[in-house]
């Protein structure tokens, strides 16, 4: 089954432009916008329900955008928003993550994941990770106090006495969760197959989609600009080669990190 984009009543959405982060430089701006001016170098992420940023130019509200941090490239901050908001808006806003607690991170290498940990990390908590063997060099590098091998090492059998679990797998990995918990413990879910779940209340709980922020893009993009928190670029392809991006037939450097889609200045 070939799933569409919706419009926000659930209709379909057809002939959708897909990808809602960027970054690039403001073209135009609406009548009451003060916060930005032509030429600024913003990045953020627009609107689900409208049309994306795969294309020579985007619409986003003021409120979903915050000035690129300085040392970051726009291929760079293009890579940011989605990830780096869905983690503080999960850690923070959802989780309410408090120094000393114990996180766990599933899927730390994703592109949600590595600010999760990153996140975790500077916030105080004891950061555990799960990932594939191959990435447990750099997993750990985030700031990951014990790593787990997905693939090998059933973690349900390595931890207990969990705070938070961050889950960015949904299935059988976020069933296997819940018994790993302390009484108070909170888990905080974005896995697509998690949306709508009546079956199990603590799942539709758990379960949330980021939103715009320009003040947590802003704060993010501080702590960017300072060196405490990395933003990683697997691959870059031009435009004509999005749809090659989209169908995950691009060649990757590492096999983490995002593949951004780079759009010539018009």
């Amino acid at each position: 089954m070939v799933s569409h984009p919706q419009n926000k009543d659930g209709s379909p959405r057809w002939h959708a432009i897909p990808g809602h982060e960027f970054s690039g430089t403001v073209a135009e701006l609406g009548s009451k916008v003060r916060e930005f001016a032509a030429g600024d170098a913003v990045f953020g992420m627009n609107n689900w329900f409208l049309d994306g940023a795969t294309a020579e130019f985007c619409v986003a509200a003021a409120s979903s955008v915050a000035r690129k941090p300085h040392g970051l490239s726009f291929e760079q901050a293009a890579a940011v928003a989605i990830g780096a908001l869905t983690a503080w808006q999960g850690l923070v806003d959802r989780a309410d993550l408090r120094a000393g607690e114990r996180l766990l991170v599933q899927g730390a290498a994703g592109a949600v994941g590595v600010f999760a940990v990153q996140l975790g990390a500077q916030m105080g908590a004891e950061v555990i990770a799960t990932a594939s063997a191959r990435h447990r060099e750099f997993v750990t590098e985030l700031g990951v106090r014990q790593f787990l091998d997905y693939a090998s090492e059933p973690f349900d059998q390595q931890v207990r006495d969990l705070d938070v679990i961050f889950d960015t797998v949904g299935g059988d990995t976020l069933r296997r969760s819940w018994l790993l918990l302390k009484p108070g413990g909170r888990v905080v879910t974005i896995a697509s197959d998690s949306e709508g779940n009546g079956s199990d209340p603590r799942i539709k709980d758990a379960f949330f989609i980021v939103e715009p922020n320009s003040q947590q893009l802003a704060d993010i993009g501080n702590r960017l600009d300072a060196g405490t928190l990395f933003v990683f670029v697997d691959a870059k392809v031009p435009l004509e080669e999005a749809s090659a991006a989209y169908a995950r037939h691009v060649r990757r450097a590492h096999g983490y990190g995002k593949v951004v889609v780079t759009v010539p200045c018009v």
